[in-house]
């Protein structure tokens, strides 16, 4: 084998090859002998270890570091070698640390380095070359001379000098005959790992240079640099510039910026935290004496109203529960960017940030204005992040030519946008809202230029709204033979309902630069195939496309997913999500990191509480503290490791009691040792033979070629149980096992696109997991939930992170119909999770789902069947006023102390809420009003059309018919759209105004004693009234005045049911009417 005068090392298990050259030009000649080195970062003195041998850290390079900069490195700094930076392996005697192996105890790493097993990654990797290598000729033809690949496969790199070190990845042809280059001639010794001649200098292998020295002298002057500056800032105390004490201390080094966590947790101070807790246990204990008087305290006139009345009470008792402690844990959280740069970011050197694929879905450009999707997209593609780490996947979901055409249109305006966000440092970067914004744009803007160019900046982008509404305009009369592009070929989506998979990169290739010259972000548009007969899952089907394709082409290992209406308002957001998840620390159980929504385009009053605040403010926050917030669809940054449905990093748990704290004689203890160590040395042994036997197949002398027959059937089932869950894609699957992202160098683009095309077909998922376990949760219009939901069950934990700047800003429907039916299918999706196989109270046990969380969890898809006693409740101050009984009977002292200690209790609760979370007083009673307007309505409805679609099959569809509306600022507000799920909420109102007026008429005819006991039923009545104030401000509009129809029907309902009443009448005692002797004597 010609080897070239190179020496070959490796590591089978890793799969790689080193190759050093050691010609006479590359020998370095060093200062010292390895016997006598000092540790390169402390300068101490390197020690002898227990066999006196010379205590080497890295196995790879032998960077010279003595033992405590090593067990320090791997404690508290990233965990790598300073100089070739792979990853420190455990010693023999040093304590563990996260990412080591936890069943090996007392063994060291460096004795098993070459221990080749089969796992899914090398397996993927080896059909994935087979894959590509298809046609370009394997191994097995080439000369035995050439057996040894140098960078690519089977071609040498030209750029490779003698001074550096190349890794190489060996091919694989198929499942064929390999080769194996063996890394030691006798296959059946075991390898060593230090060095034979500790006295021969090292750099004569290659590794050292005199470069790396001057690379330390200068880390040592900046550190020392910065020590100076802690102790000249606050570090003397007043004891004077000549004390040195400070530093010699040990903990010193951790005040370096890049070794600091990158995120910390703020608690809610306990003077706000602690009363909160205590009012909810005195609450909770008021509950129950409230329960204990109502239970026993019947009234026997009104049996059937005050049966009713205690049932619902007690719903709502067990839904306050289900809402109330989830919030118990409440937390804040606080980043530090600057040190995300320090850690990632090293000054002439390429970025250590991980790269992200950000996913922007739509389906009707009618619905939802290309010109706001052409903002998101914008928004993203100038974010503050390194552009070649972001890719931006557009899907289509509805094929339209007119989205393609806006979206090549945006591709063109973002070469002039990007540079002139990038250069003054602007805010927001989606140009609709930066132009609108109403404040001083000169504003810490001291460019000279900045003026002209934002003038002109604003004018391109006039332009480039008129071609995007020309283009809209366009598309509003659909040509009878369809669509066709500029070439002449009809559009391919013309059928909407049957078109193939097309994607199409607009920015990312060579040869695309913005007018700075600078390269750009990627932007692909993707619109997966549709057929019919298949069964697409709108959006989550969509979503599962896009994770397909993106890893394919990119394969980041963070995902962002946003709304088409939701742009990106603070251009750090992703490197806010990165300090969580990239943090070495606390990073590796987090799935995702969750932004909350905020909204444009909101009147003042947030009539129909769309800002939605107090779930945003409080109930998430809560939720941080115990397993994080749930998933809400948008605005959300996930790893993609956990949508592939692996399970989260175990925590490692502590060590136990050894028998060094008990006496010898403990015969329990020593049993407990001898099995230990009897374990610990079985394992070594078969990871030794079975070592044996992989380099006994793998062993080639002379060129002959040695089939390795177990290798190639454990990797073929591995391959295919890998296929059987991902699909049959081995591109795709070879970059599902890549926990650090990445696509193969060596794969053409055409290949990959052909791959890409692959995996957005519809039979794709077909016979796998897609939908199931991986990916967006299939089963429900709300798949975010469930998605999160299924996250959470395998042990990962979310984030939830509320940078001062808001993150990502969206619109949202304002006016009152538009807004009802977005509630309505919130709660439809959570009405077919409790009806599926996913429903919290019964999914996930034995997993990783804290008990607060689940609360939180059958909260969120229990809340719409609360909609049956919101509305009997509602409805019974208004018997209760038509019939003169009351749910009570009459209030002694006693209860009249239970209900204003829990009228008080819940205000109370309400106001330290709103303290620790932020909340408005106005914020959190919009939020009680639409509580009772949604459950009445929206809720009902969902209810109904969730049991008809789950259990009978019926999809139903509430349409919604628009009126003209008013010009001027918040218009929408006040256009009125006519709905069924008007209904029951207006029926609601007109009963309780009757009985207002019916109980206060029959007061007045009846005398100064019957005002006593109707101020009870006119308190329940105006409680209900006041919540759907708002709901009777949307029905009358700006005109004031209310639609017909829904006077007719509210009328014709409130008639029905008040007929029904009297002819009825069921809390009435049926014994007739009963006389009493009056006292007088009326035959005189």
């Amino acid at each position: 084998m010609n080897t070239g005068g190179r020496l070959i090392a490796g590591s089978h298990n890793r799969n790689e090859f080193v190759l050093i050259n050691a010609d006479e030009s590359a020998r370095i000649r060093s200062v010292q002998e390895l016997s006598g080195q000092t540790c390169q970062i402390c300068g101490d003195e390197i020690e002898l270890t227990v066999s006196s041998e010379l205590f080497v850290a890295c196995n790879e390079c032998a960077f010279p570091v003595c033992r405590p900069c090593y067990e320090y490195e791997r404690r508290e700094g990233n965990q790598a070698c300073p100089q070739c930076k792979t990853r420190y392996k455990r010693i023999k005697g040093s304590p563990r640390v996260d990412g080591d192996d936890e069943e090996e105890e007392d063994i060291d790493d460096l004795e098993y380095e070459f221990d080749h097993g089969m796992d899914p990654e090398h397996a993927a990797e080896a059909a994935l070359s087979s894959r590509l290598n298809t046609g370009r000729g394997g191994l097995d033809s080439a000369p035995p001379g050439s057996q040894i690949p140098l960078l690519t496969y089977c071609d040498e790199d030209a750029d490779m000098y003698s001074d550096r070190h190349a890794l190489i990845v060996p091919p694989s042809t198929g499942y064929g005959n390999r080769v194996y280059p063996a890394p030691f001639t006798d296959s059946s010794a075991p390898p060593q790992a230090r060095s034979m001649v500790p006295q021969k200098d090292i750099a004569e292998y290659g590794y050292g240079s005199v470069a790396w020295k001057d690379r330390m002298e200068v880390w040592k002057r900046r550190q020392g640099e910065k020590l100076q500056v802690i102790k000249h800032e606050g570090g003397n105390n007043g004891r004077g510039s000549n004390d040195d004490d400070e530093l010699d201390d040990p903990d010193m080094p951790m005040m370096d910026e890049g070794r600091q966590p990158l995120s910390r947790k703020l608690p809610i101070r306990s003077s706000r935290i602690n009363p909160y807790r205590m009012l909810i246990l005195c609450r909770l204990a008021i509950l129950g004496l409230f329960f204990h008087y109502r239970i026993l305290h019947p009234v026997n006139d009104a049996y059937g109203l005050w049966l009713t009345s205690v049932i619902c009470e007690i719903w709502f008792a067990v839904s306050w529960i289900l809402d109330q402690f989830p919030k118990w844990y409440p937390i804040e959280r606080e980043t530090y960017l600057d040190r995300l740069s320090l850690r990632y970011e090293k000054e002439g050197k390429p970025s250590g940030l991980a790269p992200v694929d950000v996913f922007v879905s739509t389906v009707d450009p009618l619905k939802e204005p290309p010109l706001i999707t052409a903002n998101t997209v914008l928004s993203i593609l100038a974010v503050d992040y390194p552009v070649d780490k972001v890719a931006c996947y557009v899907s289509d979901d509805g094929a339209a030519m007119l989205t393609f055409e806006a979206l090549s249109d945006t591709a063109e305006f973002a070469r002039k946008w990007v540079p002139f966000c990038k250069k003054f440092n602007i805010e927001p970067r989606a140009p609709e809202w930066y132009f609108s914004q109403k404040m001083d744009y000169l504003k810490n803007k001291v460019h000279p230029a900045f003026v002209r160019e934002r003038r002109a900046m604003k004018r391109d982008y006039e332009e480039f709204k008129v071609k995007i509404n020309a283009l809209v305009a366009t598309a509003q009369k659909v040509p009878e033979e369809g669509w066709t592009m500029q070439d002449g070929t009809p559009w391919p989506g013309n059928n909407v309902r049957d078109h193939p998979g097309m994607i199409q990169v607009f920015l990312g290739h060579s040869g695309v630069r913005d007018t700075d010259g600078n390269e750009l972000p990627r932007l692909v548009y993707v619109s997966r195939e549709k057929r019919p007969g298949f069964d697409h899952h709108k959006k989550a089907g969509a979503m599962n496309s896009l994770i397909r394709v993106s890893a394919v082409l990119s394969n980041a290992p963070y995902l962002l997913n946003v709304d088409c209406d939701h742009y990106i308002n603070n251009s750090k957001a992703i490197r806010e999500s990165m300090c969580f998840m990239m943090d070495p620390q606390s990073g590796k159980k987090v799935c995702y990191v969750q932004f909350p929504q905020r909204f444009d385009g909101i009147d003042r009053h947030d009539r129909y509480s769309n800002r939605n605040v107090v779930f945003f403010d409080i109930n998430m926050k809560g939720l941080d503290g115990i397993q994080g917030p749930i998933y809400v669809g948008t605005g959300c940054v996930f790893r993609r490791q956990a949508l592939y449905g692996f399970d989260a990093p175990k925590k490692k748990k502590p060590p136990g009691k050894t028998c060094n704290c008990w006496p010898k004689w403990c015969c329990l203890c020593c049993g407990l040792r001898k099995k230990s160590k009897t374990k610990a040395k079985d394992k070594k042994t078969n990871t030794k033979e079975t070592s044996k036997q992989i380099h006994a197949l793998e062993n080639v002398d002379e060129g002959v070629i040695v089939p390795v027959s177990n290798v190639e059937k454990r990797s073929e089932a591995t391959q295919l149980k890998l296929e059987k869950k991902f699909g049959q894609s081995p591109v795709f699957v070879a970059s599902a096992v890549l926990q650090n992202g990445g696509v193969p160098r060596n794969a053409s683009p055409a290949c990959l696109l052909r791959e890409a095309i692959q995996v957005i077909s519809c039979g794709y998922e077909d016979k796998t997991e897609w939908g199931k376990e991986i990916g967006w949760i299939y089963g429900s219009v709300t798949e975010d939930i469930l998605t999160g939901f299924k996250m959470h069950c395998h042990g990962w934990r979310s984030v939830y992170c509320m940078p001062k700047r808001a993150a990502f800003k969206g619109s949202a429907p304002i006016n009152l119909s538009d807004r009802l039916h977005q509630v309505l299918r919130w709660a439809l999706g959570s009405v077919e999770i409790f009806l599926s196989r996913h429903c919290p109270i019964w999914y996930g046990y034995g997993g990783g789902l804290k008990w607060l969380e689940r609360f939180s969890y059958i909260n969120s898809v229990v809340y719409p069947w609360t909609s049956l006693p919101l509305i009997v409740y509602c409805s019974l101050p208004a018997v209760c006023l038509l019939t003169g009984k009351f749910i009570v009977p009459e209030i002694s002292n006693y209860a009249g102390i239970l209900f204003m200690l829990m009228f008080i209790s819940i205000a109370v609760t309400g106001i330290l809420e709103m303290q620790w979370g932020g909340v408005g007083i106005d914020d959190w009673w919009r939020n009680e009003q639409f509580w009772v307007i949604g459950g009445a309505s929206s809720h009902l409805f969902a209810l109904f059309q969730g049991l008809l679609k789950v259990l009978a099959g019926v999809n139903t569809n509430f349409t919604v018919t628009s009126k003209a509306a008013d010009d001027g600022a918040f218009s929408e507000l006040y256009i009125f759209k006519w709905t069924t799920l008007l209904i029951p909420p207006t029926t609601l109102l007109i009963i309780n105004i009757i009985g207002v007026i019916v109980g206060v008429s029959d007061a007045i005819s009846n005398g100064y004693d019957s005002w006593g006991p109707l101020f009870g039923r006119l308190f329940f009545a105006l409680w209900v009234i006041v919540h759907l104030y708002p709901f009777l401000k949307g029905m009358l509009g700006k005109q004031d005045k209310m639609p017909t129809i829904i006077v007719v029907w509210s009328i014709l309902l409130a008639s029905i049911l008040t007929l029904l009443w009297v002819r009825v009448n069921p809390f009435v005692a049926k014994g007739g009417p009963v006389l009493e002797i009056c006292g007088l004597n009326c035959g005189n």
